[in-house]
């Protein structure tokens, strides 16, 4: 069975095009031309989305707001969105990860990056077929893969997908150096290499949700290089 895209886009053409690419490449797709009715789709029970495509300028309630609104709720604060704009500024970008996006691609925009960006994002999301993957216990954490759900120190912390990528590769590397090209890599493919601000701002994000403290204590900044993670807190 396809799995379902919902397009989130009031530029007819556009939403076109991208609702012919994806059914194109296996995939179904609803389309909505207003926030309002993007979020009622996205929480439709009956036929919830696998992913979202996401433009930021629409009429009535705009695309960051709606953004802000899918990640409050239990039902899509897992579901992958990439937003899709002609607001390319790295404070766009930013701003628009910082809310809870997975992924940002700038208009006029490549088909194949697109499909690529969705293949990659849904894999985040897709359980692992390794069974010894599928749960992480180390230091304060506990990481169910399956159950896309992270314990700290017994308490549950809510993820976007983006960030618990991020935290679940750093897991399985615990105690090494990563470094910035290796994770842009491992969590948004090869076109993100020119987009380092993606994982400073991915990473900030992260430690403000599993760090009880103003410095951090569980991802360790190695400068130049990348990140460290330490699982109990004690570098």
């Amino acid at each position: 069975m396809p799995k379902p895209a919902l397009i989130i886009e009031d530029d007819p053409d556009i939403a076109e095009s991208v609702r012919y690419n994806l059914e194109s490449a296996g995939f179904s797709a609803t389309i909505a031309a207003t926030g309002e009715d993007g979020l009622k789709l996205a929480l439709d029970t009956q036929n919830p989305p696998a992913f979202i495509v996401l433009d930021l300028m629409l009429p009535g309630m705009n695309g960051m707001e709606l953004c802000r609104r899918l990640r409050r709720e239990n039902q899509t604060r897992r579901t992958p969105i990439i937003m899709l704009t002609a607001k390319t500024s790295e404070a766009d970008r930013i701003a628009g990860l910082d809310i809870g996006a997975d992924d940002y691609i700038a208009k006029p925009f490549s088909v194949q990056e697109l499909l690529a960006r969705v293949r990659r994002n849904l894999a985040t999301t897709a359980p692992t077929e390794d069974v010894s993957q599928r749960t992480i216990a180390i230091g304060d954490f506990k990481i169910d893969s399956d159950a896309f759900r992270v314990m700290v120190r017994s308490s549950e912390v809510r993820l976007t997908p983006k960030e618990f990528e991020l935290l679940l590769y750093l897991a399985r590397h615990a105690g090494r150096v990563v470094t910035h090209r290796t994770l842009l890599l491992a969590i948004w493919g090869p076109n993100s290499l020119e987009q380092p601000e993606h994982l400073r701002v991915l990473v900030g994000q992260l430690r403000k949700k599993i760090d009880a403290t103003d410095t951090p204590r569980y991802i360790i900044t190695e400068p130049w290089v990348g990140y460290r993670f330490e699982p109990t807190g004690e570098a």
